[in-house]
């Protein structure tokens, strides 16, 4: 039986490297982002197999695109939100801060939410999302960032709380990485065990194959953060970081 997945923030990145892995698995695949240009260019490379549709998960509007691209694409069984943003902000600049809330907290929540309704409605599917590993923790260069983060992590195992209660054959899968050599990660700060997108949408894949509730990519990540969870709050607050 044919699968179809969707895949918000699919332009660049993680997304991308994703989409073209479900394809050449044989997925139908529906992507989003904000530039729909460099969605058309994936389209391109299987033009019968993928469908395309711009959202900007910050406006109102984006949860009924989705729902659009769904019908487009003939149903969903895996979504798998990878839209968000994230940058250093030691000054604490108020529309760095703000922009993230509004993109990783409410264009998440819309996001996800409006993918739970759809899988409830129908009684079954799969939600997938990245997070990061910034939530384990109050990381003091980019406090909207990891606050964010922290709140998608705990949005995705309420829901999987919920799910359960309601009788609702929904899985989800957490992904946590570190730090990945994309866009996002483009402000010229010499970020430390970088990993490819390639390598990471392999993970990926075999994550939400596995059906894995949460997965730290990479080993070293799985550490460090093992020991950030040991470290008390009044010897956290003096690290520099």
């Amino acid at each position: 039986m044919e699968k179809r997945a969707i895949i918000v923030g699919a332009s660049s990145g993680i997304g991308l490297e994703v989409a073209r892995l479900l394809l050449a698995d044989g997925w139908q695949v529906g992507v989003a982002a904000r530039r729909e240009e460099r969605l058309m260019a994936l389209k391109a490379e299987a033009p019968e197999h993928v469908e395309v549709m711009t959202i900007d998960i910050t406006q109102p509007d984006a949860d009924e695109r989705l729902m659009t691209l769904i019908e487009r694409l003939g149903g969903m069984d895996l979504y798998f939100h990878v839209s968000g943003i994230g940058k250093q902000n030691r000054t604490l600049e108020p529309a760095i801060e703000l922009r993230t809330i509004e993109t990783n907290a409410l264009g998440f929540t819309r996001m996800v939410g409006a993918a739970y309704r759809y899988f409830a409605e129908r009684g079954e599917g799969h939600i997938a999302a990245i997070s990061s590993i910034a939530g384990t923790k109050g990381l003091g260069p980019a406090p909207a960032y990891s606050a964010t983060k922290a709140l998608q992590a705990n949005y995705l195992e309420a829901l999987e709380q919920l799910a359960h209660q309601r009788g609702l054959a929904i899985h989800f899968t957490d992904i946590r990485p570190g730090f990945v050599d994309t866009a996002l990660l483009s402000d010229g700060f010499p970020y430390p065990m970088l990993m490819r997108p390639e390598a990471v949408a392999r993970d990926i894949i075999h994550s939400i194959k596995k059906r894995r509730h949460v997965r730290i990519i990479d080993w070293r990540y799985r550490i460090l953060t093992a020991v950030w969870r040991l470290i008390p709050r009044c010897i956290w607050r003096k690290i520099k970081l």
